[in-house]
């Protein structure tokens, strides 16, 4: 995609709004038709579209008519009223009939298709499609698999919140999706990357953040390019900081492992591991570099920056140490049962608030849920909402990991990620995140960047890993820290060639 900017829909219909008097559903219509074009352009088979009782349909209307202009067999299925169609989804209605386009009141039933066309229902759905839609719907995803064939929605699929990615009932499964104006958050988080495809912005020649500021942005590496620097050659290791990691309770000291690997293979310049488990190893066979001890002799170490959490427990123990660790005036990232303890503890709660040092919390929606006193399903149902309030909450900045990672700042700002896929769904790949962000943090990244970086770097590493047919079935966590250093040097010189 090429638009970082996202907006909700209020905002979308703002921008709209003021356009009102331009032929945008002409635009929008000559978008589709040119990706229906080459989506069917290698078949033999009609074009079925599918036209809704809003604008969406009348972008439907649009694109069928010039579809037919270009000599594409076109099916338009349309059960609503056409004179109880807005002005200008009617007038693409009139349109189509007068270049003798035929309206068919259901899916034929006889149909093999090139292509299916949804524009029943774009981003104003905010409840389940119901009835003849509902079954048209379903119908569509069936024959785009029965005939293998490209299912192209239009704006947003039809079933699902463009503002959350949520599943309203029945939702098009597109292999293709291309929305207008500016990208929605919903096509990016939750369910929208798997309803969503491929997603195209077609901005139908309007600049909409010289218009509206954008609600959020598609997070890049623009946005923490700046801190992307080759190092000095006058350099040390304590250039680089010193980086924490506490955890790893008994049967959990791997977690700490993972973290601390990824804090020494991503910059730091020294790394500490405290392990909380009184058998564990004085030093890591694999990883010799790094510097292990007990959780006491590590509070008192100089650090920069300390990750907590990964493998930490929930023991009394594990919430003294943690309640002097955020005591500390370290930059702190949080994860896993820090973030448990904290959601389950007011003196912790109390004592973040207190922090005059930079905060980070990386929580998966169940602990997000715990943080918030929700349920899982709240925090999924509104993802950017559930984020940027733990950031109030806490006075922290926080990544909602999932589909779609959701970071939000103290200060209210939000990005989604669009890296990462779903080999990352793996025990680990939070205490390699944690390991990253503290690396960065110890390298004097600020903390809001930091978290950007790592969240975008943790992502296309393990993409880089399945491009090149590692995984994503099996991928492990482990072999991202290494993907995360190869991604993460090329980022630095492709900087500094520009």
């Amino acid at each position: 995609m090429s638009s970082h900017s996202l907006y909700f829909s209020n905002s979308l219909r703002k921008i709209e709004a003021s356009h009102s008097g331009e032929s945008l559903m002409h635009r929008a219509g000559l978008a589709a038709a040119d990706w229906a074009g080459e989506l069917a352009s290698q078949r033999n088979r009609p074009v079925l579209v599918l036209a809704g009782p809003g604008n969406n349909g009348g972008d439907a209307f649009e694109a069928a008519r010039l579809l037919r202009q270009r000599s594409h067999d076109v099916r338009l299925v349309f059960a609503g009223d056409p004179a109880r169609l807005p002005a200008d989804a009617a007038a693409a209605c009139r349109r189509y009939i007068d270049e003798n386009g035929r309206i068919e009141p259901d899916i034929p039933p006889d149909g093999h298709w090139s292509l299916i066309i949804d524009g029943l229902f774009g981003i104003g759905l905010t409840r389940a499609p119901e009835g003849t839609y509902a079954d048209w719907i379903a119908s569509a995803n069936r024959l785009a698999e029965r005939d293998a064939c490209p299912l192209l929605a239009l704006d947003c699929p039809s079933g699902l919140n463009a503002d959350t990615g949520q599943i309203l009932g029945e939702a098009i499964r597109a292999t293709h999706t291309l929305t207008f104006i500016a990208a929605k958050p919903g096509l990016l988080t939750a369910e929208g990357p798997d309803q969503c495809g491929e997603i195209r912005v077609a901005n139908l020649d309007l600049d909409p953040p010289a218009e509206q500021p954008a609600d959020g942005q598609l997070l890049s590496c623009a946005e923490f390019a700046a801190h992307l620097k080759p190092r000095r050659q006058n350099s040390h290791k304590g250039s680089f900081g010193n980086a924490g990691v506490l955890g790893g309770a008994p049967s959990m000291v791997g977690a700490v492992f993972l973290a601390a690997r990824a804090a020494l293979k991503l910059g730091a310049g020294r790394v500490y591991a405290g392990l909380l488990d009184p058998q564990a190893p004085s030093y890591d066979p694999i990883q010799p570099e790094l510097m292990l001890r007990r959780p006491a002799a590590l509070i008192q170490t100089p650090l920069t920056a300390l990750a907590c959490g990964p493998g930490l427990g929930v023991s009394l123990e594990a919430s003294e140490l943690l309640e002097t660790a955020i005591n500390l005036e370290h930059l702190l990232v949080l994860d896993a049962d820090a973030l448990n303890l904290v959601a389950s503890e007011g003196s912790l709660q109390l004592a973040l608030a207190a922090r005059n040092a930079p905060t980070i919390l990386t929580p998966h929606p169940a602990e997000a849920a715990r943080l918030l006193e929700a349920s899982t399903a709240e925090v999924q149902n509104d993802r950017i909402g559930a984020a940027r309030q733990i950031a109030t909450r806490y006075c922290s900045h926080v990544a909602l990991k999932g589909a779609g990672t959701v970071v939000a700042s103290v200060d209210g700002d939000w990005w989604i990620n669009p890296t990462g896929n779903p080999g990352m769904a793996t025990a680990g790949m939070g205490d390699v995140l944690s390991g990253i962000i503290v690396a960065l943090l110890a390298q004097g990244w600020p903390a809001l960047s930091a978290l950007l970086a790592g969240v975008h770097l943790h992502g296309a590493a393990a993409d880089r890993l399945v491009a090149n047919g590692i995984g994503p079935a099996g991928l492990m966590a482990s072999e991202v820290i290494d993907a995360a250093r190869a991604e993460f040097n090329a980022w630095v010189a492709a900087t500094a060639r520009r």
